[in-house]
C-alpha cells in the first residue's frame, strides 16, 4: 500500500492539472460535441490534448532549466505589464468560473435531491456546503494536502465517467472514424456551428492557466533537470487521463443524445435527458461525475490569484498568510452568487470568456520568445521542430480567439 501511495504522489502535480482542466465547462463542450455530431470531432480532442502536452512539457522544461516560474520570467525578461496582464485576465476568468460552476453544481444537486426529499434541498444549501468544503481544505495551507484531496475527487470523477462510457458507448467503428479529421456539414449554423464547437473544445482543453500553474507546481515539487523524465511522464499521465475522461463524456453523449437526435446547450441538461434513454444508473453516474468535475475545478480556481501573485513576485507560496486567506475567502464566496440571487452572472461569464480567448496566443508567444533565449536556456533552447509547432499553435490560437471574441460580443 505504501508503494502505491508513493507512486501516486509522483503524479500529484499532473492530477492537480487534470482537476483544474476537467470542469463543467469542459464537460459541457464535450457533451455538446457528442450530442450534435457523435464522435465526428474526436480528432479535435486528440489534437487539443497533444497541444496541451506539448505546452505543459515546454513550460515545465523552462522551469527545470532556469528555476524560474512563468510570471516571474515574464516580468524579468519580457515586461512587467505582461505578468500583470496574466494576473488580471486569469483572475477574471476564475471569478466567472467560480460563480458559474458552483451555480451548475448546486442546481444539479438540487434536482438530484428531489428523489429523496420532497421538493428537494435548496441549491443555496448545496452551494454553502461545497464552498465550506473547499475553503476548509484550503485552510490547511499545504499544497500536498490540497493535491491529495483533489486526487480523491478526481478519482471519483474518473470512475463515474469511465463506467458511464462502457454503459453508453457508441459503436467502435464510430469511435475510430472520429479520429479522421473532418468538419461536419450543417444547414443551420447558430450555436451548433462545428467551428464554434471546435473552438470551445480547444479552449477548454488548451487552457493557458494550466501552463502558467505548471511552472509553479514544478518549482514547488523541487524538480531539477535530473527529473526531466519524471516531469515529462507526469505531464503525459495528466494529458492521457484528460483525453480518456473527455472522450468518455463525448461518447456517452454520442451513444444516447446523438442517436436520439437531441441537441444540448448545457451539461446539466443531460441528467434529465439521459434517464429515459439510458436508465437511472447511467444518469446517477453522470450526475456524480459532473458534480465531482465542478468541485475539482474549484480547488485550483480559488488558489489561482494568490499563486499568480507569488509567481509574479518570486515569493514563497505560504498560503497561511492572512492576505492570502482573505483573497481565497472572497473568491470562494463568489460560489454563492448564483444560488443566493437566483440569477446567472452573464456579464462576468462573458467577460471571462473574452479574456480567456485572447490569453492563449500571448501564452504561446511568451514561451516562444523565452525558450529561444540562449542566455536563459543554453543548450536546451527550442529547436526547429519545437518552433514550427509553436508557430502553428500560435496561428491556430489566433483563429480560435477571433471565434471566441465574436461569440462573446454577440452574447453581450
Amino acid at each position: 500500500m505504501k508503494k502505491i501511495v508513493a507512486t501516486l504522489s509522483l503524479f500529484l502535480p499532473g492530477i492537480f492539472l487534470l482537476g483544474f482542466n476537467i470542469g463543467t465547462g469542459s464537460v459541457t463542450a464535450m457533451a455538446k460535441a457528442g450530442a450534435d455530431y457523435g464522435m465526428a470531432l474526436l480528432w479535435t480532442l486528440v489534437a487539443s490534448c497533444l497541444c496541451t502536452f506539448f505546452m505543459i512539457n515546454l513550460y515545465g522544461r523552462f522551469t527545470l532549466v532556469t528555476g524560474e516560474t512563468a510570471l516571474l520570467a515574464f516580468r524579468r525578461h519580457i515586461h512587467p505589464s505582461v505578468g500583470v496582464f496574466f494576473i488580471v485576465a486569469l483572475t477574471a476568468g476564475v471569478c466567472g468560473s467560480v460563480m458559474g460552476v458552483m451555480g451548475i453544481v448546486a442546481e444539479i444537486c438540487h434536482e438530484w435531491s428531489k428523489a429523496m426529499v420532497d421538493g428537494g434541498i435548496s441549491p443555496l444549501t448545496f452551494a454553502a456546503f461545497f464552498v465550506s468544503l473547499v475553503y476548509f481544505i484550503f485552510w490547511n495551507g499545504r499544497t500536498e494536502f490540497f493535491e491529495r484531496a483533489l486526487a480523491v475527487v478526481v478519482a471519483v470523477m474518473s470512475v463515474c465517467f469511465l463506467v458511464n462510457f462502457f454503459i453508453l458507448m457508441p459503436a467502435p467503428s464510430e469511435i475510430f472514424s472520429g479520429l479522421v479529421p473532418s468538419i461536419p456539414q450543417v444547414e443551420d449554423a447558430a450555436d451548433t456551428s462545428p467551428l464554434l464547437i471546435i473552438a470551445s473544445m480547444i479552449g477548454t482543453t488548451v487552457f493557458s492557466g494550466l501552463f502558467i500553474v505548471r511552472t509553479t507546481l514544478v518549482k514547488e515539487a523541487g524538480w531539477s533537470l535530473a527529473d526531466y523524465a519524471q516531469q515529462r511522464n507526469d505531464a503525459l499521465f495528466s494529458v492521457t487521463l484528460m483525453f480518456v475522461i473527455s472522450a468518455s463524456i463525448m461518447a456517452a453523449s454520442a451513444g444516447t443524445l446523438h442517436t436520439a437526435g437531441i441537441r444540448l446547450t448545457e451539461a446539466y441538461q443531460m441528467i434529465g435527458l439521459l434517464e429515459p434513454l439510458a436508465g437511472s444508473l447511467a444518469t446517477s453516474l453522470f450526475a456524480l461525475g459532473l458534480v465531482a468535475a465542478g468541485v475539482s475545478s474549484q480547488f485550483p480556481n480559488v488558489l489561482m490569484l494568490p499563486w499568480l501573485l507569488c509567481d509574479y513576485t518570486g515569493s514563497e507560496r505560504e498560503m497561511t498568510l492572512p492576505r492570502y486567506r482573505l483573497m481565497v475567502l472572497a473568491i470562494t464566496l463568489l460560489g454563492l452568487v448564483v444560488p443566493l440571487f437566483d440569477a446567472r452572472p452573464v456579464f462576468m461569464m462573458v467577460a471571462s470568456q473574452a479574456f480567456n480567448s485572447v490569453i492563449l496566443p500571448i501564452t504561446v508567444a511568451c514561451i516562444f520568445y523565452l525558450s529561444n533565449r540562449k542566455d536563459l536556456m543554453g543548450e536546451y533552447r527550442s529547436g526547429v521542430g519545437s518552433n514550427l509547432v509553436l508557430t502553428a499553435l500560435f496561428l491556430f490560437s489566433l483563429f480560435t480567439s477571433s471565434v471566441g471574441l465574436r461569440g462573446a460580443f454577440q452574447l453581450l
